[in-house]
This record gives structure tokens, C-alpha cells and sequence, in this order.
């Protein structure tokens, strides 16, 4: 069984960072993963944040890039992201899914964790 486990959120004043991260158990062979970032505000749709390939190539969305890193350790299976210059619109919870082989099936994917909050206070 599948498991994704975030940790990392918390409350923090804009211009603050945060590093969240997430780690696998019960997937086979996670390097060839997608793994990727999702966040979901009160009131708004959840959005995908970042994700980062099996190759490593990864995707920012445009509100986020420049301030976050996704990366990764196949060898803990673990995702990170590394949250900085963070603002009030950062605020949400964020959740970490996963994906075999292409980023694409991500939105379809039934690997997701149970979400870490991040709140950013003006």
C-alpha cells in the first residue's frame, strides 16, 4: 500500500521560508515517479505547484518561480520543497502526489498524501 506522508507546514511571516517534505513507503521503484507539489486554498481549486520528472526536469508554476526549488532523494524516497520569500497568497494546503513514469497522469493519479498546512501572515 501506497503511502505519502508530508510534514514541514507551518505558520510563518511573508518573507519567511519553509521546507516541506514528503516520503514514500510501499512504492516500487520511486525514482520513476513523478513527484509533484499540489496546493488547494479555502475557496479556490487545487493547483499543482511544481513537479519534478524521474529525470529530474522539473516545472514551477508562474506565481512560485524564483522563490521555490522542488528536488528529491531516490535513495530516501523523499520529495522536498523549499519554500522562500514566502507571501500571503502562499497560504494553503499543500499536498504531494505521485505519478509512474509521466507527469502527465498526474491529475489522475490515486497517490496523494494527507496535505501539510502552510500559513503566511502579512
Amino acid at each position: 500500500q501506497v503511502q505519502l506522508v508530508e510534514s514541514g507546514g507551518d505558520s510563518v511571516q511573508a518573507g519567511g521560508s519553509l521546507r516541506l517534505s514528503c516520503t514514500a513507503s510501499g512504492i516500487t521503484r520511486y525514482n520513476l515517479h513523478c513527484m509533484a507539489w499540489f496546493r488547494q486554498a479555502p475557496g479556490k481549486d487545487r493547483e499543482k505547484v511544481a513537479h519534478i520528472t524521474p529525470g529530474g526536469s522539473s516545472f514551477y508554476v508562474d506565481s512560485v518561480k524564483g522563490r521555490f526549488t522542488i528536488s528529491r532523494d531516490n535513495a530516501k524516497n523523499t520529495l522536498y520543497l523549499q519554500m522562500d520569500s514566502l507571501e500571503p497568497e502562499d497560504t494553503a494546503m499543500y499536498y504531494c502526489a505521485a505519478a509512474y513514469l509521466y507527469c502527465s497522469n498526474l491529475e489522475r493519479t490515486v497517490y496523494w498524501g494527507q496535505g501539510t498546512q502552510v500559513t503566511v501572515s502579512s
